[in-house]
């Protein structure tokens, strides 16, 4: 965890590994009591498992490659973002991410809250 009160740069040979979802890999930037940054990359055609960010506020920008996110009950709801978009997650939204597309996703995330970062769930949440 990070101390407040330093400014520091993060490289990316400082990055840890961020918390596990299977089909996505997160790299750990920064983490305080009230906040979590890092990066994530998905691979083409992957598609994560169901989770949720708990006490987290989620915005994800996408870099490279495609976002596909399923949410709602039964996963009903998606949403698409592209290079150059912001995705905002409220806290507790239960959903999973896919890479639609032909090459890798990368992407930059910033989660602002409390708690555990990433909570693993069996599936999307029902009506």
């Amino acid at each position: 965890m990070a101390e407040q009160g330093q400014i520091r740069v993060v490289t990316p040979g400082d990055r840890t590994a961020g918390p596990f979802t299977p089909g996505m890999d997160r790299q750990q930037a920064v983490a305080t009591e009230n906040m979590w940054s890092g990066c994530v990359r998905t691979e083409a055609g992957m598609q994560s498992g169901w989770h949720h960010h708990g006490e987290y506020e989620t915005t994800i920008y996408v870099v490279t490659g495609a976002l596909r996110m399923e949410f709602g009950p039964g996963g009903s709801t998606t949403v698409a973002a592209g290079p150059g978009d912001f995705v905002y997650v409220p806290k507790g939204e239960v959903h999973r991410e896919s890479n639609p597309s032909a090459d890798p996703a990368d992407l930059i995330v910033v989660r602002a809250g409390r708690g555990e970062s990433t909570i693993n769930v069996d599936g999307p949440r029902q009506a």
